[in-house]
């Protein structure tokens, strides 16, 4: 048997199809790999080995009697620990969670699992999913796989999740997005992630930090792999009322459309300020390959600074939150890290007409945005403005991404692509964003490039022979 922990869901599947590789064998070995080396990426919080190897042999005879043509089944799957399963416990990366054990699985658990898809264990994230940086002062903090000797932090929220798919523990794995915690640790570990459409993908059974903002998308190693998934994701969940009267979305369809005739918007030099230098010349460069593509590049102006959205959706996570989590927060022998605490405690200082005036003000942020965008079909930008840091140097009061919380104050959508690695080996990643749900034009876009560069992912040489 030959086994590559770093195929792609659509390698796995083809070889299932062809009987070299069975469900079961591809578990086992993901599971022996995540032994042997999460002691230092420290992705999971919790493997199920037994549960996954019973639903790999069920997966493995559904192929066999022909019951089966998902692409997905038995394909093993990661899940961040904000999602229920049920008879797991979901702790949010947070202590103060302890006691929740769900009946039910959440939404895109079950959708997944449907499609034949084998959750094989939880990821750790920051508490509460309140943070960008990956770091998570009560649980420990994943490590990326692209920086093992010096701890280099994965991004947040979903950093588990994130370092589970690049460090070739999982083909793919579940993550949410508030403010950039699908896309921070996808630019930062190089791999895909997709912030979908506010209702395209049910919430249900996902431990709320702000509805308003809150998505669920895939992570992947490839955008065909990303689009597989949504597929499986969209449609009305009964527990999440943004989902109930959504179009839905043929991601693959029209995937590999090309890019020939797109209108893309790239940022003023103002947008810009404070980027990395490498990362301004790896997203030049995704630009260039794109406009000798067929793509037309113009500049966009965005109607508000990148500070005044990160300041404004700051404040309405603040008030969300506190609204839901404020009990774990307030209570004398509260074991919530004091630096999420007080995010949360923010919202306790906002009143009700504050609150209303800040949603009034994100309609009207909103309603200028598509003006301003009117004529483009999409826009980029980096996916983050810096490189990740060794653990040590984390500054919790600075944002690792100034370019996350606009698109979920915006209520739009956002793919993050890998486009190459910094002088300093980093990854870098570009972010495709689109109007709500647009999610198929972001996956096109992302995978015209994907195809063009023969792949975008690449395994951290560090782990490559383990």
């Amino acid at each position: 048997m030959i086994f590559d922990p770093f195929w792609s869901i659509e390698q796995l599947s083809e070889r299932f199809a062809r009987r070299e590789l069975s469900s079961v064998e591809a578990v086992t070995e993901l599971v022996r790999r995540i032994a042997a080396l999460d002691g230092r990426l420290h992705a999971f919080c919790q493997v199920d080995e037994d549960g996954a190897l019973a639903r790999a042999r069920a997966a493995d005879e559904a192929r066999a009697n022909g019951n089966s043509t998902s692409p997905l089944l038995g394909v093993p799957l990661a899940v961040k620990d904000i999602f229920d399963q049920a008879g797991h416990g979901t702790h949010a990366g947070s202590n103060a969670l302890n006691d929740r054990l769900p009946i039910r699985s959440a939404n895109a658990v079950e959708k997944l699992e449907s499609a034949g898809m084998i959750a094989i264990g939880r990821t750790n994230m920051v508490e509460f999913a309140y943070g960008g940086w990956g770091t998570n002062q009560v649980q420990g903090a994943p490590c990326n796989p692209w920086g093992l000797d010096t701890h280099v932090v994965a991004g947040g929220s979903s950093s588990g999740s994130a370092v589970a798919v690049a460090g070739g523990f999982a083909p793919a794995a579940l993550g949410t997005d508030t403010g950039g915690s699908i896309r921070t640790p996808a630019a930062w570990c190089g791999i895909v992630g997709l912030k979908t459409s506010v209702g395209l993908v049910g919430r249900g059974g996902v431990v709320p930090l702000c509805p308003t903002h809150d998505s669920v998308g895939p992570m992947t190693r490839t955008v065909r792999d990303a689009a597989l998934l949504l597929e499986a994701m969209v449609g009305s969940d009964p527990r999440d009322v943004a989902t109930w009267h959504v179009p839905s979305v043929r991601s693959l369809t029209t995937i590999e459309d090309g890019v020939k005739g797109l209108r893309i918007g790239m940022l003023h030099e103002r947008d810009l300020a404070g980027v990395e230098p490498d990362i301004r010349m790896l997203h030049d460069r995704a630009i260039a390959d794109l406009t000798a593509l067929g793509a037309q590049f113009h500049k966009i102006a965005l109607p508000l600074s990148i500070s005044d959205y990160l300041g404004r959706g700051g404040d309405i996570m603040s008030v969300e939150s506190y609204a839901f989590l404020s009990a774990y927060v307030e209570h004398p022998d509260s074991p919530v890290d004091p630096v999420i605490a007080e995010r949360i405690s923010r919202g306790r200082d906002i009143s009700g007409p504050a609150y209303y005036r800040l949603l009034e003000t994100r309609r009207l942020a909103q309603i200028g945005f598509q003006e301003a965008a009117a004529g483009f079909d999409a826009f980029v930008a980096p996916g983050s403005h810096r490189s990740p840091v060794p653990l040590g140097e984390v500054d919790e009061s600075q944002p690792p991404n100034h370019f996350g919380r606009l698109v979920n104050y915006l209520d739009l959508a956002s793919l993050v692509v890998p486009v190459g690695l910094t002088s300093n080996g980093l990854p870098a990643g570009l972010q495709i964003v689109v109007r709500k749900f647009d999610d198929a034009l972001a996956l096109r876009i992302g995978r015209t490039l994907e195809r063009e560069r023969g792949g975008l992912f690449v395994p951290a040489p560090g782990l490559l022979a383990q």
